[in-house]
């Protein structure tokens, strides 16, 4: 059942009966609907989730304010505060990253945290833009040329999800790219899990590890951090199964 929340700024789709338990959160240029089959197996448990449309994406539509996470975490706290008691957060890449922002800063909303696929580091670049695109952005940055030519050569050049990307949503993943969540993780105090895909070359493993090694409260068994052999990026696609039974795990 779809259903709007935030004054009608945000579509989520609502699965199971009773108060919500779960909300789960996509990663960039994806929608709610990624998990689909993890709400059908939630909702057969008897567990009520909602998977919101990030703003922007899916039915919601685009904020006002072209910020990154920290911005959409403004967005999405709101919603949490509708649902009249703390939930278990699942953030999926860009969501992962938002959910993060959220625990940190917002952990009365918040009874934990399932973290899959999200880059929540600041990573140092290694690899240099192409030559041609160099040149064109130091005679913009000069005057010589003009924010058209600047613009056609950042969708020449630029990353996948950028050329994907237009208007407000390319302003908002310019400002994501540029955030990292050292300081959030370092305040969480809700528990917090991993579950990583072992082939994820989008966000590698060891980007969770160095993630995992900022939280504070302890890991005593050390199996905060979960590794599914053989799965990519996409796991509430690719394993929705290994994520409900973390998600029944979490929530006892």
């Amino acid at each position: 059942m779809l259903r709007t929340f935030g004054d009608g700024t945000i579509f989520g789709e609502v699965a199971g009966e009773g108060p919500v338990d779960v909300v789960l959160l996509h990663g960039w240029a994806r929608r709610g609907r990624d998990f689909d089959a993890v709400q059908s197996v939630l909702a057969r448990a008897g567990r009520s989730s909602v998977a919101l449309d990030l703003p922007g994406f899916g039915s919601s539509p685009p904020p006002s304010v072209a910020g990154g996470a920290r911005y959409y975490a403004t967005l999405v706290a709101p919603v949490l505060g509708e649902l009249g008691r703390p939930v278990l957060v699942v953030g999926h890449s860009f969501g992962g990253r938002i959910a993060t922002v959220i625990a940190a800063e917002h952990p009365e909303l918040v009874t934990s945290v399932i973290l899959t696929g999200s880059p929540l580091l600041r990573e140092r670049v290694t690899v240099r833009s192409p030559r041609p695109y160099r040149t064109i952005r130091w005679l913009h940055r000069r005057g010589w040329l003009s924010d058209e030519r600047l613009e056609a050569a950042r969708h020449k050049y630029g990353s996948t999800d950028y050329r994907a990307a237009s208007g407000i949503i390319r302003d908002v993943l310019v400002a994501t790219v540029a955030e990292g969540y050292e300081d959030e993780l370092a305040r969480i105090e809700v528990p917090v899990a991993f579950l990583w895909g072992e082939l994820d070359t989008v966000v590698p493993v060891g980007v969770a590890e160095r993630a995992n090694a900022l939280l504070r409260t302890p890991d005593a068994d050390g199996r905060r951090l979960r590794v599914l052999p053989g799965i990519g990026h996409l796991v509430p696609i690719e394993a929705p199964a290994a994520l409900c039974e973390l998600i029944d795990e979490v929530l006892g």
